[in-house]
């Protein structure tokens, strides 16, 4: 199985960027996909989440201004993120699990398989 993550880059505050995740080796329309982003010195946390059944999930801090989709049949899945911030500076990985229930979506242990990362930067 493989994730490869892009799309990163540098944006000022208030623009955008969209973040891409193809995949292979997986069973990606049973695959629960997620993005999670780490900041220096931060843990990882949650930033949204699109299930088979392409129910969304998101972070309080991207909600309303980031959009996650999949696309079953290129096996990817983006994210779209507006009216960036510079907290929102950080490493943005793509991550896919399968049979995770709704309650666990935000859970990092919940997740099989990882790409390497892409880095996003907003400056002020």
């Amino acid at each position: 199985v493989q994730l490869q993550a892009s799309g990163g880059g540098l944006v000022q505050a208030g623009g955008s960027l969209r973040l891409s995740c193809a995949t292979s080796g997986l069973t990606f329309r049973d695959s629960s996909m997620a993005w999670f982003r780490q900041a220096p010195g931060k843990e990882r946390e949650f930033v949204a989440a699109i299930r088979w059944n392409r129910s969304t999930y998101y972070a309080d801090s991207v909600k309303g201004r980031f959009t996650i989709s999949r696309d079953n049949a290129k096996n990817t899945v983006n994210l779209q993120m507006n009216s960036l911030k510079p907290e929102d500076t950080a490493v943005y990985y793509c991550a896919a699990g399968q049979y995770i229930i709704s309650s666990a979506i935000r859970t990092t242990s919940m997740y099989n398989y990882w790409g390497q990362g892409t880095q996003v930067t907003v400056s002020s």
